[in-house]
């Protein structure tokens, strides 16, 4: 069985890390696995770029789709992947991330064409699928009667004019002529995908799954003592790709922490991974360590194996992979009730989940986990046993070989 993962790229990102991971199981279960990617970061004869662009005439078609804020549909090259040998070889293909900045890699519109001989699976990994151009829509829920008067021109990808309910229906003329079985990581986007253009195809569940041996818990002040941390003090956790993402709520958490007992304060550090993390530095009268952009599974786990909890103060999200992360490495987690958390941040069990938008109830969260070590000790246990009994990517790769093998089948 021979799978080809199209991806916005084989490392960079959530959605090209949680693809990666699969297309890694599938190799280690002796499944023919391939990825051809919009930026190729890794140097491996499994991985490819796409094919060339035609940058003159795409250049020319973009300056009109720019002012009709119509993302990604002037790519040509995306039309020559049934040129590629991975393409040609492949028995399913499967679809993750096609969206990427705001040149984008991948036209949409070739969905039809590359599904005409071929079965194909798409994995999704936020709303943009089946939106008139968000990624995440927040409270509107006009993507289920085909877009227009969108309240959120400026969430990515942004846009200058409001041609959502037109990209809607474009995308529902795609899906009418293709061919697709489509799996979300989490259960809340399978009932959002339910709800949507997507309908008309099968929809599964099924997690993404992580590395239970690479994410594990380790020795917590051996850790803490790797990282420089003094002794007694309390370890607050952060991440997030860029730490300014406003999806990702570093203001919320700025807001909360400004809440906390300064008691609490004072024997607490904060911990974050990723960019621009000194901007959240200056401004949380916290001691702070900033890991900066962290790509090694073994710093990331010292990261969380050294915090006594980890804070997601998230706006909107799928399965956050930084969540399962700190689960398996047997961290507690405090985040907001929204989309996919609550597969994760179970209260009282593996975490606490704060109502939306609440900072006052994001910091009641964060002072009762981090001042009850017996209740986060009971969480540590219950993190790390759900992680291997649910996310493992033993699981995860055993479910989409089995998903492979019906579609080829039927």
């Amino acid at each position: 069985m021979n799978i080809l993962h199209i991806n916005q790229s084989d490392i960079a990102g959530g959605a090209a890390i949680a693809a990666y991971r699969l297309h890694q199981g599938l190799l280690a279960q002796g499944v023919d696995s391939r990825l051809l990617v919009g930026e190729v970061r890794t140097s491996s004869d499994r991985v490819a770029g796409m094919p060339p662009r035609q940058l003159r005439l795409e250049n020319q078609i973009y300056r009109l789709t720019r002012r009709l804020s119509l993302n990604f549909i002037h790519l040509l090259n995306t039309f020559d992947i049934p040129k590629h040998a991975f393409y040609q070889n492949a028995n399913i293909i499967n679809f993750h991330n096609l969206h990427r900045g705001y040149g984008g890699y991948f036209n949409y519109l070739a969905i039809p064409s590359l599904t005409a001989n071929k079965p194909a699976v798409f994995t999704l990994h936020d709303m943009w699928s089946f939106t008139g151009h968000c990624t995440y829509s927040y409270e509107c829920d006009r993507w289920k009667i085909g877009c227009g008067k969108c309240p959120y021109p400026e969430t990515y990808p942004a846009i200058q004019r409001d041609n959502t309910r037109f990209e809607w229906k474009l995308k529902n003329w795609v899906y009418h002529h293709s061919h697709l079985t489509i799996v979300t990581p989490s259960r809340w986007l399978a009932e959002q995908a339910k709800q949507s253009m997507l309908n008309r195809f099968p929809i599964h569940h099924i997690a993404n799954g992580i590395d239970t041996i690479a994410y594990q818990p380790l020795d917590g002040e051996q850790c803490k003592s790797l990282l420089g941390i003094p002794v007694g003090k309390k370890v607050l956790m952060f991440g997030a790709e860029n730490l300014k993402d406003t999806r990702k709520g570093g203001d919320l958490l700025l807001k909360a922490l400004s809440h906390l007992p300064e008691s609490l304060k004072a024997e607490t550090v904060l911990l974050t991974l990723g960019d621009r993390g000194e901007v959240i530095a200056q401004a949380t009268g916290i001691a702070t360590l900033n890991l900066g952009y962290v790509s090694s599974d073994r710093l990331k786990s010292i990261a969380y194996s050294a915090a006594d909890l980890f804070v997601f103060p998230t706006r909107a999200d799928n399965l956050p992979l930084m969540l399962q992360e700190s689960m398996t490495c047997g961290t507690p987690m405090v985040s907001f009730k929204i989309g996919g958390v609550p597969d994760l941040v179970r209260p009282g069990v593996t975490g606490y989940l704060a109502e939306p938008e609440d900072d006052r109830d994001l910091c009641y969260g964060i002072v009762q986990l981090l001042e009850d070590k017996t209740l986060r000790e009971h969480m540590d246990q219950n993190c790390r046993a759900i992680a291997l009994e649910e996310f493992s990517l033993e699981l995860q790769v055993q479910r989409y070989i089995k998903l492979y093998q019906e579609i080829l089948l039927s």
